[in-house]
This record gives structure tokens, sequence and C-alpha cells, in this order.
């Protein structure tokens, strides 16, 4: 996705969340997002996020506990697990157990979601979704919630629809 949207003029900085596999908490993952978007950017630049899976989550805590919602303009998050998953219960990590339905994390956040009504917010997501259980579980943020019939959890990335839709959240006017 960060080649496409580069060549569609975008500057793109690409965040890998390390570890990711559920081994670190996520407000962890949310520091290191934090320290990467300063050090990167600054600390006044705005800049939009586009997260998918497990990064939507850490992305929100940004957003809702680090000041993020200060410098984002828009939020997209494709298949994230915004009401948790029940694949989370496959393991017994840190970040997976922060995952499961009804987390005290989920609570937290899902408790002042409506921060994010102060910025542009698209949640992109799948029925057929066998990461995320419920599917429905990418949804229920403030803004635009598309659903995209692509096949699985990772073609998500890829698809052009999904794509197109990425396009057109980041072109569209600010909150």
């Amino acid at each position: 996705m960060s080649a496409w949207l580069r060549q569609r003029g975008f500057d793109v900085y690409t965040f890998n969340l390390t570890p990711n596999n559920g081994d670190a908490p996520l407000e962890d993952l949310a520091a290191q997002l934090h320290a990467f978007i300063d050090s990167r950017l600054g600390a006044l630049q705005l800049l939009d996020i586009v997260a998918f899976s497990m990064g939507g989550l850490v992305a929100r805590y940004y957003l809702q506990h680090l000041g993020g919602i200060e410098r984002v303009t828009r939020f997209i998050a494709i298949s994230s697990p915004n009401h948790g998953t029940r694949t989370a219960y496959l393991r017994n990590n840190p970040g997976a157990r922060q995952m499961r339905p009804d987390s005290a994390f989920l609570a937290d956040l899902n408790r002042d979601v409506t921060a994010l009504s102060r910025i542009r917010v698209t949640t992109l997501w799948t029925p057929f979704d066998l990461m995320i259980l419920p599917a429905t579980s990418s949804t229920h943020l403030p803004g635009r919630s598309v659903r995209v019939s692509v096949l699985l959890h990772p073609l998500m990335l890829f698809d052009p629809r999904v794509l197109k839709l990425v396009h057109q959240a980041l072109t569209e006017p600010a909150a």
C-alpha cells in the first residue's frame, strides 16, 4: 500500500510495530509510534494515519491517550479489532490479551471513543475476516465505516477497492 500511495504523490512514512506478534503491551507499541512520529516529522507537523489490524488499536491509543489527536487530521483503520477478536484467545501474550473482547484495554479505549470525533475517521472492514472475529468488531468508531468484501484479512492491504477507498479518505477535507 505504501508504494501505491507514493505513486500517487503522498509522503509516506512506514512504521512497523516491534514486536508485531502481541509479545509487547499495546501501550508500549503506541509509545514507539509516538517516538517515531516525533523523530520523523517533528513535534508540530500534522499528519494522517493509515493503520492495519493491531496497528489500528496502537494508533487509537496514540490518538486517544498520547496526544496524537492534536496533530492527526485523518485516521483510517483497516480490519482493526476495535471491539476485540476471539482469535486473541489463541495466544496468551500481553498484546493478545489486550485484543480479547471485553479486555480492560479495549474498555478503556472505547470508553472515550468519542474523542475520535474531532478528526476524520474511516474504518474499512471485510465480513470474510477470519482474523477479526466477529468481523464487525472492526466497525463502531465515529466517522464512516465501509464494508469491502475481501476474502482474507491480509488481502485488505492489496485489494484495489480498499486502495481506492484509502485514497479517497486521504483526499477528503479534514474534519
